[in-house]
């Protein structure tokens, strides 16, 4: 099969794609026919060994894919061979054909094609388990969503409004947020040219953010938590501005503010019965139109430096998604 493979540690532009052996199918476990793999900024990181896992090398790289069911172990009862799924995957999306356990995947709705399943379980997913399980946005909160055209951050946009949060959306550039926009923002900072506490603070009538989702770090969580409400919260969802912030414990002190961390990776080890939950949720969204999800670009394997340099560089918008040719997406 064709496989994109990491052999060491580097930057994700010099991945490749390699012909090697299917990976062997074990004990509980299903073989997928991926059609598509969506990218994710923590991929990026896997590769450049910056990543909370570190993989055995040679591995191939690849959180999320969706695809066809092409062979189940004799022991698997529900899932059978031709179903459509998408996979929540460690390693191993960015191939022809990726081998995981059968409590990792998800059926597709009905209408939902492959490219859009495939960038859909970590960016949905994480922003609805942090807004709904972490961060327990309420009816009528306000939300501040940095980094709101990327991957993550347009998904925690839809969500919020699906569970009927004010949305403020901070993103770099009148492009990124008209899209935002168009995904049901409120209100939109550009902080390229605005300043990120002062805007907050207005649209606020001087209250702050009563929950912030933060995939971005740096200077714009120091910003956001200056703009954040008594009792409010924030969720760190990752630190794509390369800068890991240390919030000054006295400041969550005296606005009561908690810090809250979302690792959505580790439920589909320690507690994945939050996911299905969170992913019915989800799908009953999705159905009704209220998520929309957004492909900036869909480019073959073979093109999966420049995937990935679409993500470093943020140029994309919404998800990045490979796709092998195997079957039709």
């Amino acid at each position: 099969m064709r496989a994109v493979v990491c052999r060491e540690f580097a930057d994700p532009r010099r991945l490749k794609v390699e012909d090697m052996p299917s990976p062997k199918l074990g004990p509980g476990q299903v073989r997928i026919a991926v059609a598509a793999a969506g990218l994710n900024f923590a991929d990026t990181l896997m590769v450049a060994g910056k990543y909370q896992v570190k993989p055995p090398f040679p591995f191939v790289p690849g959180l999320e894919a969706a695809g066809t069911v092409r062979d189940v172990a004799p022991d698997v009862a529900d899932v059978k061979v031709g179903d459509r799924v998408m996979a929540v995957l460690g390693t191993g999306g960015f191939a022809e054909e990726a081998v995981t356990r059968a409590d990792t995947l998800y059926r597709i709705p009905d209408g939902m094609d492959f490219v859009t399943a495939a960038g859909f379980p970590v960016a949905y997913g994480t922003s609805e388990l942090a807004l709904h399980h972490r961060g327990h946005l309420k009816l009528g909160e306000t939300l501040l969503v940095l980094g709101a055209a990327g991957g993550v951050g347009l998904t925690a946009v839809e969500i919020g409004k699906a569970m009927g949060a004010t949305v403020i959306a901070a993103a770099r550039g009148a492009d990124k947020l008209a899209i935002a926009k168009s995904h049901g923002a409120d209100a939109v900072i550009d902080y390229a040219t605005e300043d990120l506490r002062t805007r907050v603070k207005e649209l606020t009538d001087d209250r702050g953010a009563d929950v912030v989702f933060d995939p971005v770090g740096g200077d714009a969580f120091d910003a956001a938590l200056r703009a954040t409400a008594w009792e409010g919260r924030i969720l760190v969802i990752g630190f794509a501005a390369g800068r890991i912030p240390a919030p000054p414990a006295n400041l969550l002190l005296v606005k009561n503010i908690a810090t809250i961390g979302v690792f959505w990776g580790a439920y589909n080890s320690r507690n994945p019965a939050v996911l299905r939950s969170s992913f019915a949720r989800l799908f009953e969204w999705w159905k009704e139109g209220r998520l929309k999800p957004h492909v900036s670009h869909r480019l073959p394997l073979e093109r999966v430096a420049e995937a990935m340099d679409l993500l470093l560089t943020r140029k994309s918008t919404g998800k990045v998604v490979l796709v092998t040719g195997a079957v039709s997406a």
